[in-house]
């Protein structure tokens, strides 16, 4: 049974009219290409994508509980890997098993699992044509001791290829020492990711201890993240997976002082942002060559009001022009039953013909 628009107001609480009657004008819905059931037609067909890339994309887009909306609900699980085995399943250690990972991922209606190819290779003979696979081909371990935080490859495409992949995932971390090597490898695996046919997704976060000023923390400001986005789609990324935006001004507050730290335009804050969490994620949008790659942004960790923010961040990327949500420790370090119900709220959001573009 899906939620209603009554319901999601009252998970939204004290913020319902703030989020559901804004109307943003800073960057005009006008300007945005728009999520729809005709996207790869009226977007990437354009392109040089080949047609096997177009395939897949509509493979994805047409898949699970959103199919044909031109949303997307992606449940990713790459945090055995990202935050160790034990941290991450400890809560629910069904998800040590691999297939669990991928029912989990069917049973919600999700457009496509994401996760490593140590999970997908190990179920793809089972599961690689009944849900979309995503393969995630870098990641940062955290066994190296001391700790350090770098995207390194995992594997190759060809092995994504191999295995039946719809498509391809990789992280960079934009503003780290390592980027620049991030960047050329990941360049070139989605070039040929896409010469095999494969869609690509990136996740763009942002890592520098530098972005930190005066104890308030930038890496998920609408102008750093922003940049992110629109190096990302530069890539080559079919879709961008960010963080949602929390605050704002992390050039200005890099440039202070002596410092002299990339490029701003005073605009970007008096004009095409305001400190309404849609207008910050419709920053996101617009770099994100105006939303012809689709903006997803990540659900974030598990907390104690994992329902009610879970709908909430699906409202902020909806009605910035975003394509959707992609959401893995809030729903798989719960009982199954309960990560359904999570991922199905998400998903109600994006079919409520009343929750619109601000």
């Amino acid at each position: 049974m899906s939620l209603g628009t009554k319901s999601i107001e009252e998970l939204l609480g004290d913020e319902a009219s703030f989020l559901l009657n804004h109307t943003s004008q800073t960057i005009k819905r006008e300007r945005l290409i728009k999520p729809s059931g005709n996207y790869v037609d009226e977007v990437w067909y354009h392109s040089d994508r080949n047609n096997r890339v177009l395939g897949n994309l509509q493979w994805l887009l047409d898949h699970g509980r959103l199919g044909g909306t031109g949303y997307v609900s992606i449940l990713p699980v790459d945090q055995g890997i990202e935050h160790s085995g034990g941290a991450s399943f400890a809560k629910n250690p069904d998800y040590f098993d691999p297939e669990n990972i991928i029912k989990l991922a069917i049973e919600a209606g999700c457009n496509g699992v994401a996760s490593t190819f140590g999970v997908l290779a190990s179920m793809s003979r089972k599961y690689a044509h009944k849900i979309p696979f995503i393969v995630k081909i870098n990641h940062n371990e955290l066994l190296t001791y001391p700790n350090t935080f770098d995207q390194i490859m995992f594997g190759n495409i060809e092995q994504a290829y191999n295995m039946g992949a719809a498509a391809v995932g990789a992280t960079i971390y934009f503003g780290s020492e390592e980027s620049g090597r991030q960047i050329q490898e990941v360049s070139e695996a989605f070039a040929y990711a896409h010469e095999l046919g494969m869609a690509t997704i990136l996740w763009c976060y942002t890592r520098n201890n530098a972005f930190k000023v005066d104890g308030k923390d930038y890496h998920a400001s609408a102008d750093l993240t922003g940049q992110a986005n629109h190096i990302g789609t530069t890539l080559g990324a079919d879709i961008i997976k960010q963080k949602l935006p929390t605050n704002n001004g992390g050039y200005k507050a890099l440039n202070s002082g002596d410092s002299s730290y990339g490029k701003l335009d005073e605009r970007i804050y008096s004009e095409l942002t305001s400190d309404h969490p849609i207008d910050l994620a419709r920053y996101q949008v617009i770099n994100c060559f105006a939303g012809r790659a689709g903006l997803i942004n990540s659900g974030g960790a598990s907390g104690d009001n994992d329902f009610a923010d879970a709908v909430k961040t699906a409202v902020i990327n909806k009605r910035a022009g975003g394509m959707g949500l992609i959401s893995g420790r809030k729903a798989f370090q719960r009982p199954i039953k309960e990560g359904v119900k999570l991922l199905n709220m998400i998903q109600d959001v994006y079919l409520d013909e009343d929750i619109t573009l601000a």
